[in-house]
C-alpha cells in the first residue's frame, strides 16, 4: 500500500517512523515533511492549504490512505475534500472537527449531553463577558473560541486581567475567533487520554502527560509542548472506566445522532481531581509531543490499525502496547515561545546513533545540502525509553549533550512530579 501524511512536525515523523516498520507499506510520502520525514519517507513541497493540489500529488503518487497530522486542514475540511475524491482518508470531517475548531461548540456539546467539564459562558459581545468576569471567581479561564495555535487560552489571575484578553480577542487578536469562551479554572492534574475512532467503535489508543510550561518546575509562559511521558501512572481501571463512559462515549454517540460520527484519532484533554475526570478540550488528532512517546511504546502496526479504522473494523483490533517507560524531550530555539533564533545550524546531529531505545523526531528542521538547520521554535524532540522513567531521561538528556546546540533550550523536568513521587 502506499500511504502519505499530512504535516511537518514532531508528531508526524513519529507517525511516518511507525508506518516505515510495516511490512505492509510500500511507499510513503509526507507532505510537506522535514529533514527527519525526509530519511524514511519522500517529501512533497506542497501547500497543505490547497486541498486541489494536494488531491494533485496523492493521485501522482498512487496514495491508497492519506493521514491527516494537523488540526488546521481537518478543521477546514479536508476529509470532506479527499473523500469526495474517492480518496480514502484518515481524520474527522469538518462538522466534526468542530470539536476542535469551536470551543464553543464543544462547550454546548458537553452542556447538551450531561459530560462533566468546566462551568462556561460564550459571548461575542464585551459586555455581556464583562458581566460573567464580575459575577465569577478568579482564576478564569479565557478562551479563543477558534483555532489559534497553542496560544488561545489564557489563565488570568485578576478579573482586570480577564477583561482585557477578552477585549482583545473579541477585537479579532485571533483571526478564526470572533467569540470568546469564558470558564472557571479547574483544579487537579492533567492527563492526556487518546482513542481511535470508526464509524462502529472505538479503541484506547494510549495515554500521557505533558508539560506545556516553557520553564524547569513548570513556570512559565504556555507552549505547544516542552516533554511527556507514557504510561502516566494517573490513568486507573476505575478513572479509565468513567472516562470512557462520561465522557468518550456521551461525545461519540452525540455526533452520531448530529449524522456526522467521528472518525480517526480523538484526544481528549483531561482535569482529575479526586479520582473525577473533566474534560478541558478536545484536539481531533494526535498530540505533540504526547504522539512520539505513544508511538514509541506502539507495539501493534500502525498501519494494520489505521486499515481497519478506514474500513470501520476497529472492532476486531486489539491493540498492544510496550509496558515500558517512554519520555521526549523538546529542544526549542531560544526564544521561544516568544520570539525565537531560525536557521540555525544543527552541527552535531549526524553523529548520534539511534536504535529502538532511543530516537530523536524532527519537529522545526530543514535540509541545506548535507546540514540540518532550524526552522521552528520547537525544533527537535529527543525520546527513549526504558524499565523506569529516571533512566529514560537520562538518556535523552546524555542525547541532547552530545548534540549541544548552542541555539538550543530545553527542560532538564520531564516527569518531575511522577519520577520524584514514585522515586523511580
Amino acid at each position: 500500500m502506499n500511504l502519505a501524511v499530512i504535516g511537518s512536525g514532531g508528531r508526524e515523523h513519529a507517525i511516518c517512523y511507525k508506518l516505515k516498520q510495516s511490512d505492509k507499506v510500500k511507499k510513503l510520502i509526507c507532505i510537506p515533511g522535514n529533514a527527519g520525514t525526509a530519511l524514511i519517507a519522500k517529501n512533497i513541497k506542497a501547500d497543505i492549504t490547497n486541498f486541489n493540489l494536494i488531491y494533485k500529488t496523492l493521485k501522482n503518487h498512487n496514495i491508497n490512505i492519506v493521514i491527516v497530522g494537523p488540526e488546521q486542514p481537518l478543521v477546514d475540511g479536508i476529509v470532506d475534500y479527499l473523500s469526495k475524491k474517492k480518496i480514502k482518508v484518515f481524520g474527522p470531517n469538518k462538522f466534526a472537527s468542530q470539536l476542535e475548531g469551536s470551543k464553543a461548540f464543544m462547550k454546548n456539546l458537553c452542556k447538551k449531553n450531561n459530560i462533566p467539564t468546566a462551568s462556561f459562558g460564550v459571548f461575542n459581545n464585551f459586555n455581556q463577558a464583562k458581566n460573567f468576569i464580575k459575577k465569577n471567581k478568579t482564576p478564569l479561564v479565557v478562551k479563543a473560541d477558534g483555532l489559534a495555535s497553542g496560544k488561545g487560552v489564557f489563565i488570568c489571575n485578576s478579573k482586570n486581567e480577564a477583561k482585557k484578553i477578552t477585549k482583545e480577542i473579541l477585537a479579532g487578536k485571533f483571526k478564526s475567533s470572533n467569540k470568546v469562551v469564558l470558564e472557571e479554572f479547574l483544579k487537579g492534574d492533567e492527563l492526556s487520554y487518546f482513542v481511535i475512532v470508526d464509524k462502529n467503535s472505538y479503541r484506547f489508543f494510549g495515554e500521557a502527560q505533558d508539560h506545556k510550561r516553557v520553564g524547569e518546575g513548570d513556570t512559565g509562559k504556555n507552549t505547544g509542548g516542552m516533554g511527556a511521558y507514557s504510561p502516566a501512572p494517573l490513568l486507573t481501571p476505575e478513572l479509565e472506566k468513567k472516562i470512557k463512559k462520561k465522557i468518550i462515549e456521551p461525545t461519540i454517540n452525540a455526533l452520531k445522532k448530529l449524522k456526522n460520527p467521528y472518525t480517526g484519532f480523538l484526544y481528549a484533554g483531561l482535569m482529575i481531581y479526586k479520582g473525577e475526570p473533566k474534560l478541558i478540550e478536545y484536539n481531533i488528532r494526535m498530540g505533540d509531543p504526547e504522539c512520539q512517546v505513544l508511538m514509541m511504546r506502539l507495539k501493534t502496526d500502525l498501519f494494520k490499525i489505521i486499515d481497519l479504522a478506514t474500513k470501520n473494523n476497529l472492532k476486531k483490533l486489539k491493540i498492544q502496547w510496550d509496558k515500558r517507560k517512554c519520555i521526549t524531550i523538546v529542544l526549542c530555539s531560544k526564544g521561544y515561545p516568544a520570539k525565537y533564533i531560525k536557521n540555525s545550524k544543527i552541527m552535531n546531529l549526524p553523529k548520534i546513533k539511534l536504535n529502538s531505545k532511543n530516537q530523536i523526531f524532527h519537529a522545526g528542521t530543514y535540509k541545506k545540502g548535507n546540514d540540518f538547520i532550524s526552522n521552528g521554535g520547537r525544533v527537535l524532540n529527543i525520546t527513549s525509553i526504558d524499565e523506569d522513567l529516571y533512566n529514560a531521561r537520562i538518556s535523552t538528556i546524555k542525547i541532547i549533550r552530545k548534540i549541544n546546540w548552542k541555539d538550543g533550550f530545553f527542560r532538564k523536568d520531564i516527569g518531575w512530579k511522577i519520577i520524584k513521587k514514585n522515586n523511580l
